[in-house]
């Protein structure tokens, strides 16, 4: 039986939206921002590069026969839920409190108060970049076998393989440049929420109590619900390129 290929949004990204949501960012029209920053990311050099590979004529003897194709897009579909499942599982497990058994801790807070932010943050900053390094790790060589599979499908699916690395090629850097700078955005939300609580406290006349900022509904608490909603949003937005190859794959009729 055919696996059936995860689906996605490919019309706004949830990671922007949640940073929109938290205010740690500005919302903005989706097509346009898209249309405006793809425009400067690509350089003159980078758009020759795209141009010849798209150009280059591909040998029409090339291709799988249907059986050959159906098993490779599904073992592709298999390996994409595996790691997709993976990394969630991982997220979910390690922002909980009891996170005795996830691979990557959840920090310990730092209890002495008047809270240093640049060091009580620190740890957060760590643990988000840890999940980054397990999602890059875990994704590009998925990319990178999906582009394999369809390269051997077929040329007009080989052709999109190979647009598909040069463009990675292009991206790559920015692309780690712009998603290195959520958990740094993610510290704004941290003072915001431990200021809150202070000033609760001051409202209602309660002396703090740090041993309890973990417990549901305490803000240290709402922060880790925070900061997994991001690390999960920025999941789906690192899979959504080998998404759209696999829903080319099953979608070619060559």
């Amino acid at each position: 039986m055919t696996r059936a290929i995860p689906r996605t949004n490919f019309h706004s990204s949830k990671l922007i939206r949640c940073l929109a949501d938290l205010a740690l960012v500005d919302a903005v029209e989706p097509e346009a921002a898209f249309a405006e920053k793809l425009g400067l990311w690509i350089h003159f050099t980078d758009a020759i590069a795209l141009s010849a590979v798209h150009n280059d004529s591909m040998p029409s003897s090339l291709k799988q026969p249907p059986e050959a194709k159906v098993a490779a897009r599904d073992a592709i579909v298999v390996e994409f839920e595996r790691i997709q499942t993976m990394l969630t599982n991982s997220i979910m497990s390690s922002c909980s409190p009891k996170s005795g058994k996830a691979h990557i801790k959840l920090p310990t807070p730092e209890l002495d108060l008047p809270m240093n932010f640049a060091t009580a943050y620190a740890p957060y900053h760590r643990f988000y970049q840890a999940h980054q390094r397990d999602m890059e790790l875990s994704i590009q060589p998925l990319r990178i076998n999906t582009r394999h599979a369809l390269a051997k499908a077929s040329p007009r699916l080989r052709k999109l393989a190979d647009l598909d690395a040069t463009l990675e090629k292009v991206m790559r850097e920015r692309e780690s440049k712009l998603l290195a700078k959520v958990p740094v955005l993610l510290k704004s939300r941290f003072e915001q929420l431990f200021k809150a609580h202070q000033q609760r406290l001051v409202d209602t006349q309660q002396a703090d109590n740090p041993a309890a900022w973990t417990k549901a509904g305490a803000w240290l608490a709402d922060f880790c619900n925070d900061m997994q909603m991001l690390l999960l949003a920025e999941l789906e937005l690192r899979l959504q390129v080998t998404v759209g190859l696999m829903e080319a794959f099953g979608t070619d009729n060559e």
